[in-house]
């Protein structure tokens, strides 16, 4: 287990200061493991450069938004840690997840990337739970992220919402493929990637947080959310001459 080792953390956002300030905050409040916070702004108006200059965030401010998977790029360019994770800015984390999370990814020297379980998400993360206020999530979450080896899944895809890597796979299979740029698949082709490179991929059913659902994506996308899924869906079948509907 490398909970003594540093993760790096790795945040684009694009004017989402709103989500992106509750979301270091959950941070802070609940990981008892070493870590550091790079965040990548792509060229936002709204403060976000200050507010992590103020905050003495590692920052990587972009002049302009070029989209999701290039800004982890260039997070993981500069990130130190031996553990890799790339987060959403609209996603709180919760008690012990990030421990949670290395036990599984350090489960096996096979195993290369871990997600966790949460409330919105693609595929087998989302887990269907009652909740009212964000209080009731979190006292839940609280209930439910007791390390427990036996919730672990093996899977094919994983969602890139929180998407924790050894810096050892990344150094094998590379960067995210920017051509999914500004977002969607890119998540997808990293597992695949992965996966040929005969890693593992395991969602730790120990852990849930709580994902507010692509809401800076959506914010920046409107009206063009499927016409963009379904051109990288084509990006990824032109790539890999496989559909990912069927194959995941």
């Amino acid at each position: 287990m490398n909970e003594t080792k540093l993760t790096s953390i790795i945040i684009p956002t694009h004017n989402g200061l709103h989500l992106l300030t509750s979301c270091i905050e959950s941070i802070h409040r609940h990981t008892e493991v070493p870590y550091e916070i790079i965040v990548v702004d792509n060229g936002s108006t709204d403060g976000t450069q200050e507010y992590c200059i103020q905050a003495d965030l590692t920052l990587v401010a972009l002049p302009r938004n070029e989209g999701f998977p290039a800004a982890c790029n260039r997070g993981l360019a500069i990130a130190s840690g031996e553990q890799l994770l790339l987060l959403n800015n609209d996603v709180l984390v919760t008690p012990r997840w990030l421990s949670n999370m290395l036990r599984a990814l350090y489960s096996a020297d096979e195993v290369g990337i871990v997600g966790p379980l949460t409330n919105y998400a693609s595929g087998r993360q989302q887990k269907d739970i009652e909740w009212g206020t964000l209080e009731e999530f979190m006292q839940i979450a609280e209930r439910h992220n007791q390390a427990d080896s036996e919730k672990w899944q093996e899977v094919q895809r994983l969602v890139g919402l929180c998407f924790l890597f050894k810096r050892r796979l990344w150094e094998i299979i590379g960067p995210l493929d920017e051509r999914y740029s500004p977002g969607h698949y890119e998540d997808d082709d990293y597992c695949y990637r992965a996966r040929q490179h005969a890693f593992r991929l395991l969602i730790s059913g120990d852990t849930l947080v709580y994902h507010a659902g692509s809401a800076s994506f959506a914010a920046e996308n409107p009206g063009g959310w499927n016409s963009l899924i379904e051109r990288n869906r084509r990006q990824f079948i032109d790539k890999w001459g496989i559909d990912p509907w069927i194959y995941m």
